[in-house]
């Protein structure tokens, strides 16, 4: 048996994460149902439009700065803390002599 390593090709599409128009796929449709939103509540086309451009630039702006975010953000809710630094838990300690 040899000590030289087997090296097998792996391919970039399988760690990219999914996305619309460069914005991951959950993230676009968000926006894209915020902007449907504040269209249907304003009657205002321009409204929806800004909604959506601004939810998308965000998204984007995201997903080139950090692209796990969102699955941390999301997979967070189902752990619990250990440790919350603004929460203070008050203990009494008793003193004896021996």
């Amino acid at each position: 048996m040899t000590d030289r390593p087997t090296y097998r090709p792996v391919y970039k599409a399988l760690h990219r994460p999914l996305t619309v128009c460069g914005v991951e796929r959950r993230l676009f449709f968000l926006a894209l149902l915020l902007g449907a939103a504040t269209f249907n509540q304003f009657y205002s086309f321009l409204a929806g439009l800004l909604m959506f451009v601004w939810l998308y630039g965000f998204g984007r702006w995201s997903g080139h700065r950090d692209p796990e975010m969102l699955k941390i953000l999301l997979s967070s809710s189902r752990f619990r803390r250990r440790y919350d630094p603004g929460k203070h838990h008050h203990f009494d300690l008793e003193f004896r002599r021996c």
